[in-house]
């Protein structure tokens, strides 16, 4: 085991807690039922790295097996690292018909191609999600593989997801996305989050969502409890139509765990009687930010409770229905008072 490959497991080793190892070790089937055996977790973690080392070499794995155990690691908790959402555009009219097989042969072929060094690594999920591990290099250098970008793609999907990728690389990744998926482009989604998870409930639309039509059955099955003389009395209806407000905002139920949304400002300022203001062409800027352990509960809670006034404004309300939590409000042309609009 060389130098690289021993970095490389030393990381993904000390990455993984010692509630995970156990059975992640007994999955990735590389080492013998005495070696796993021999292995005591409730000593310190430094001291199971070295041991888990020791087996490796002695067992001879190399690159290849080491970054399997990496990446099912990484698949069994996608919610750590940055995550950016991408969208594919222009669909090709065949690009409903690409397979698994293709697919992988089109992306690897493309890469290949443009960069002399780099290592490629691909698994399908069993949520049919594909994951991808990259390792890059340049035509001088070998592949960096204690830092690989990750990418997910559900095939037939318009969008991708992707973790720890360098500007520089940005461009041969898109090129490849797009042949290997019969686009004909593709463009930031606004979207980032630690949680991959979140992000895919959010995209695919796999949480309950609230439309006009569903508001007597939301109703009906919200006031489904036993019900009390006292807490009917505060029951009123302008109560009910802000909790309806909120669930066509942000969802019924469980939401995707987001937790930041970035608003970032570029207005001009309209008051009157202050000419060094009103007269600059630059605009004034500014962040806003929104952050919550859960900011869509966070959100859909405010409305409810009548902290936020209704109805929920459109930049609020477009984190779910567009799907992102980046937006740029600037002022949509001169001599417009009082308005803006989202990018």
């Amino acid at each position: 085991m060389d130098a690289q490959v021993r970095a490389v497991l030393y990381r993904v080793i000390r990455r993984i807690p010692n509630k995970n190892l156990e059975n992640l070790l007994k999955k990735w089937n590389c080492l013998s039922t005495d070696q796993l055996y021999a292995l005591d977790y409730t000593r310190p973690k430094w001291v199971t790295v070295e041991h888990v080392i020791s087996f490796c070499e002695e067992n001879r794995l190399n690159l290849k097996h080491i970054t399997n155990l990496e990446m099912m690691y990484h698949i069994e908790n996608p919610d750590q690292g940055i995550w950016h959402a991408c969208q594919l555009t222009e669909a090709q009219d065949d690009a409903v018909c690409v397979e698994l097989t293709q697919f992988k042969e089109q992306f690897k072929a493309h890469l290949h191609g443009v960069i002399r060094h780099i290592s490629i690594k691909m698994k399908k999920h069993e949520d049919e999600a594909v994951w991808i591990r990259i390792a890059w290099g340049d035509n001088f250098s070998k592949p960096n593989h204690l830092k690989p970008t990750y990418i997910v793609h559900h095939l037939h999907t318009s969008y991708v997801f992707i973790s720890n990728l360098m500007a520089k690389h940005k461009i041969f990744l898109c090129q490849a996305l797009v042949i290997a998926t019969k686009h004909g482009s593709i463009k930031d989604g606004h979207l980032s989050t630690r949680s991959l998870t979140a992000m895919r409930e959010l995209l695919l639309r796999c949480y309950q969502q609230v439309f006009p039509s569903a508001h007597s059955r939301i109703l009906q099955e919200r006031n489904a409890l036993p019900s009390h003389p006292c807490i009917g009395k505060e029951h009123s209806d302008h109560e009910e139509m802000r909790y309806l407000m909120s669930c066509e905002a942000f969802g019924h139920g469980p939401t995707p765990k987001l937790e930041t949304a970035v608003y970032r400002l570029e207005t001009r300022y309209r008051g009157n009687g202050n000419n060094t203001l009103s007269d600059r062409e630059e605009f004034f800027r500014g962040v806003v930010r929104f952050s919550s352990s859960s900011l869509l509960d966070s959100l859909r809670h405010c409305v409810a409770s009548g902290m936020a006034e209704g109805p929920v404004t459109p930049l609020l309300s477009a984190i779910t229905q567009r799907g992102r939590n980046y937006f740029v409000i600037t002022d949509k042309g001169p001599g417009v008072s009082s308005q803006a609009s989202a990018q």
